[in-house]
C-alpha cells in the first residue's frame, strides 16, 4: 500500500509518543502541515523560529527526551540555528526536521536556496553543532534515517540532528513496506556501566582519600542520577559540588551540598575543591565559568587527583588531566560505585567535620545576605525578588532561567530541591532562551507551575512568546527583573572602563528608557501588572501563579552585580594584572609570563 511520505512521518512521530512538535510555517512544509492538522500529536505554531527551538529544548530537559522542531528552508533554518547551536551546547537531544528545495531543482538557485559553496547544502549551516546532518536524497531512506536520528540524538551525549527534507520529498507517496523496519527498532538505547574492577577502583580512592569531593554536571539530572548520587555521598558523605547547569543533581539544601564553584562560586565553595586530594567528576566538563578560567588553584588545583566519569569518551581528561576515567552512565556509573564500597567499607564512612563546615558556611551566606534580601527599596533588589519567589513558588515547580542575574544569582544563591526543577541556558548562554523555553517546559509538565525569571534585555530579544502562550493557552508566568540595561555587562564595562557606553536602555536625551512590558503584554491579550513597590511583588507573584493562564510581571529592579569570588578571564583580559601579561593551558596548568608579584 502507497501513502504519502508526510503522513507516514506523523504515524511515525506519534508510535514513537511524541506529543508536541514545534515550528512554523513555511511552503516548503506545507506538506506536513496537512497531516499534522489531523494528528493526535499537537502542533505549536510560534511567530519565530528561535522561540520554537528554546521551547522544544526545554520539553526535552523536562521529558528527557528527543523533542522536534519543524522549520522552513533558508531564513526558517538560520533563524533557528542560536536556538538549536543552544541545545547542542548543553547537550539536550532534538530532532530538527527542515523542509528544503525540492530536489528536481539543486543547483538552479530556486527561491531561498542556500548554494553559495554547493547545491542545496542548507545542512552544512548546521554542522558546526548538531551530531548529524542528513538530507533525504532517496523517499526509500528516510524511515531508515528517522530511526538513526531519534537513536543518535539520545544516546551517548544527547544533542540535536538535523534532517533536511526536499519538500517534494513530503508529498510523495512510498510504499508503507518501507516503514515496516520503524515498527521493530527499539526505542531505548542501553547505556554501559562500570565494570567490577573499575567501580572497586573508584571505590576505594574516594574511601582512602582525606578530602574527597565528587563534582557534577547537568548529565547527572538528565540520565536520572540524582537518587543515585545522594545514596552514594551519604553512604561515604562525601561532599558535593556542581558547575552551573548540574544545580539540583542534588538538593541545596543537602547537608552534602557544598555548592556551584567557579567565577560565580563562593570563596568557601572553590576552596573546598581546590584543597580536594582526590575529585570525582560525573556527567561534567570542567566549563570555563566552572573552574574560574581554568587558572591554577583557585577553584581547582593541579595537585588535585581527578577521576571522571562522562556518557562521551570526548570529555574525558579535555580539561584536566585524570588518573582514571571511564564511558559510563552517570547513574549506572554511581550505583556500581555504591555496591564497590559497600563491600570495601560496609560501615560506611562518617565525616561529621565537613557537614558542620557546610552547614556554618550556609548559615552565614544566609545571614550576610539577608539584609538586602529583606531590603523594601524600589526598584527591587534582586535578592528580594529571588527571597519573594521563593517564599511562594512550590518546590517541585519549574524555573526557566536566562542570562545574568537570574541565572548567576540563581544557581548561587537560590535552593533548588528537587532534580530537573531548574533549566538554565549553560554553554551558549543565550539571552532570550527563558522567555520562549518557559512554553515547552509548560507544556511537557502541565501539571507543574512553571515560570521564568528573565532580564528586561532578554525578554525584549523575542517578546512574540507571548502571542504563542494565548493561542495555545500555555499557563506561564514571565518575571522581567527589568533594570533597563544589559545588566551584567553594563557591570562588567563599568567595572573595567568606568563607563556603560551601548549597555544601558536610554533616549537620545540621555534618560532612562524601557518598554512598558505590562502594556505590550496586555496588548498580546495577556494579564500584567506592573510592580509599583517591593511590598506588592509578593502578593502580585502569587496572583499570577493562581491565575493558571498566562501572565506577565514587570518588576523594577536595581541593577547590583552577582558577588564573584572565582575568576573569569575576561577580567584579565580587560584590565590585565601586572603579573599576567598573557597566559596558555597544558594538562591542567596555566603556564603564565610572570612580571613581580603573585596572582
Amino acid at each position: 500500500m502507497k501513502k504519502l511520505i508526510a503522513h507516514q512521518l506523523v504515524d511515525y512521530l506519534e508510535r514513537r509518543g511524541v506529543k508536541h512538535v514545534f515550528g512554523l510555517c513555511g511552503h516548503t512544509v506545507i506538506g506536513m502541515l496537512d497531516p499534522l492538522k489531523k494528528a493526535r500529536l499537537e502542533f505549536i505554531s510560534v511567530r519565530h523560529e528561535q522561540v520554537a527551538a528554546h521551547a522544544a529544548d526545554a520539553y526535552a530537559r523536562v521529558t528527557r527526551k528527543a523533542s522536534v522542531l519543524l522549520t522552513h528552508l533558508g531564513p526558517g533554518l538560520t533563524n533557528a540555528t542560536t536556538g538549536v547551536a543552544n541545545a547542542a551546547l548543553d547537550f539536550i537531544p532534538m530532532v530538527v526536521i527542515a523542509g528544503d528545495i525540492p530536489s528536481y531543482y539543486y543547483g538552479k538557485h530556486p527561491h531561498q536556496e542556500v548554494n553559495l559553496h554547493s547545491d542545496a547544502s542548507q545542512y552544512d549551516i548546521y554542522k558546526p553543532f548538531v551530531k548529524r546532518a542528513w538530507r533525504i536524497d532517496k523517499p526509500e531512506l528516510f524511515p531508515e534515517i528517522l530511526d538513526k536520528a531519534f537513536r543518535l540524538a539520545e544516546s551517548g551525549r544527547p544533542g540535536p540532528v538535523l534532517i533536511s527534507v526536499p519538500m517534494d520529498m513530503f508529498s510523495r507517496e512510498l510504499d508503507t513496506v518501507w516503514f515496516e523496519r520503524t515498527y521493530k527498532d527499539v526505542h531505548e538505547t542501553i547505556k554501559p556501566s562500570l565494570d567490577g574492577n573499575t567501580a572497586r577502583t573508584v571505590a576505594k580512592a574516594l574511601i582512602e582519600a582525606k578530602h574527597p569531593v565528587i563534582h557534577v554536571g547537568s548529565q547527572v539530572i538528565f540520565h536520572g542520577a540524582s537518587e543515585a548520587l545522594k545514596a552514594l555521598v551519604e553512604f561515604l558523605d562525601l561532599p558535593v559540588t556542581h558547575g552551573l547547569m548540574g544545580q539540583g543533581a542534588i538538593a541545596d539544601t543537602h547537608p552534602l551540598h557544598v555548592g556551584m564553584t567557579g567565577f560565580w562560586g563562593t570563596e568557601f565553595v572553590n576552596g573546598m575543591t581546590k584543597k580536594a586530594d582526590l575529585i570525582l567528576g560525573v556527567g561534567t566538563r570542567f566549563a570555563e565559568a566552572d573552574s574560574s578560567s581554568w587558572y591554577e588553584g583557585v577553584t581547582f588545583s593541579k595537585e588535585t587527583t581527578f577521576m571522571q566519569i562522562d556518557i562521551d569518551p570526548g570529555e574525558i581528561g579535555r580539561n584536566y588531566p585524570v588518573a582514571l576515567g571511564a564511558v559510563a552512565d552517570p547513574g549506572k556509573a554511581l550505583e556500581a560505585i555504591l555496591e564497590a564500597a559497600k563491600a570495601l567499607r560496609p560501615e560506611g564512612i562518617k565525616r561529621p567535620d565537613v557537614k558542620e563546615a557546610i552547614a556554618g558556611y550556609r548559615k552565614d551566606f544566609k545571614s550576610a545576605n539577608q539584609a538586602i534580601s529583606e531590603d523594601s527599596r524600589f526598584p527591587m533588589t534582586p535578592q528580594r525578588i529571588l527571597k519573594d519567589v521563593a517564599e511562594i513558588f512550590p518546590s517541585d515547580g519549574i524555573i526557566v532561567t536566562d542570562v545574568g542575574w537570574n541565572k548567576n544569582g540563581m544557581g548561587q544563591q537560590y535552593d533548588i530541591v528537587n532534580p530537573g526543577t531548574i533549566l538554565h541556558p549553560g554553554g551558549l548562554a543565550t539571552m532570550g532562551f527563558g522567555p520562549a523555553a518557559v512554553l515547552g517546559a509548560k507544556l511537557a509538565a502541565p501539571d507543574k507551575k512553571v515560570i521564568t525569571l528573565v532580564g528586561d534585555g532578554g525578554f525584549g530579544a523575542n517578546p512574540t512568546v507571548m502571542a504563542t502562550a494565548v493561542e495555545k493557552n500555555i499557563p506561564v508566568v514571565w518575571v522581567v527583573m527589568n533594570n533597563s540595561a544589559f545588566g551584567t555587562i553594563a557591570g562588567l564595562e563599568a567595572a573595567h572602563y568606568n563607563h556603560s557606553f551601548g549597555t544601558l536602555f536610554k533616549r537620545p536625551d540621555g534618560s532612562s528608557y524601557s518598554p512598558q512590558w505590562a502594556e505590550v503584554a496586555r496588548g498580546y491579550g495577556i494579564k500584567s501588572r506592573k510592580i509599583e513597590s517591593a511590598e506588592e511583588f509578593k502578593s502580585a507573584f502569587a496572583e499570577a501563579l493562581a491565575s493558571n493562564e498566562p501572565y506577565l510581571l514587570d518588576v523594577p529592579m536595581e541593577n547590583i552585580p552577582v558577588p564573584t569570588d572565582g575568576i573569569w578571564n575576561i577580567n584579565d583580559i580587560y584590565t590585565p594584572k601586572e603579573n599576567v601579561v598573557e597566559g596558555r593551558h597544558f594538562g591542567g596548568e596555566v603556564i603564565k609570563s610572570l612580571h613581580k608579584g603573585t596572582k
